[in-house]
């Protein structure tokens, strides 16, 4: 997937990221995604497959070897690999599930993923976000659907400080000018 790199709506934009230790901002590699939808035996699964059972806990994610399975909805769940590419990962979900009702769409090339690091990251994020972002309401492992400004992204907590933001590729400049903006003040 190098094309995708070189094509990333946020190669030049982060190419030269002002140094704000309190709030890093870096544009993640490519990554495969999935979009897989089902019901109970397809979920098992489709988990099976993907290496990481699929989480059954609302806005959580569940992770091994580098590979992220993020809750967003009753019966929906995005899949993450960086650096993967999504094919064999696809044929091995579609084998496993085949004959069970399910939904599996690969999305790799719709969205761009950022991180945004540091003790002041969570201020940066609210001021864009009205979620409660303290450890206690979104703790580490939590997942979201949510909106930045007017843009929909996937918010992930990695760790207490850490926050990744999978953003589709047209609004991923806007989203990275506005976290640039909100880290301006901190510099």
């Amino acid at each position: 997937m190098p094309e995708l790199a070189s094509a990333s709506p946020l190669h030049a934009l982060a190419a030269t990221p002002r140094d704000v230790a309190a709030a890093r901002l870096v544009a993640l590699g490519p990554a495969a995604r999935l979009a897989f939808r089902g019901r109970e035996t397809a979920i098992a699964a489709a988990g099976t497959a993907f290496g990481v059972p699929l989480p059954r806990e609302a806005c959580r994610r569940n992770d091994a070897d580098g590979r992220f399975a993020l809750w967003l909805g009753p019966d929906e769940w995005l899949l993450i690999v960086p650096g993967a590419e999504p094919a064999p990962i696809f044929d091995a979900i579609e084998a496993a599930t085949a004959g069970l009702p399910h939904a599996l769409v690969d999305v790799s090339a719709r969205s761009v993923g950022i991180e945004i690091a540091g003790e002041k990251a969570a201020f940066v994020l609210n001021q864009g976000n009205a979620l409660d972002l303290s450890l206690d309401a979104f703790p580490v492992g939590a997942c979201t659907r949510t909106l930045f400004h007017k843009a929909e992204i996937v918010l992930v907590r990695h760790a207490p400080d850490v926050f990744h933001i999978d953003v589709w590729r047209s609004f991923a400049p806007y989203v990275w000018e506005l976290l640039e903006e909100g880290r301006r003040e901190l510099a």
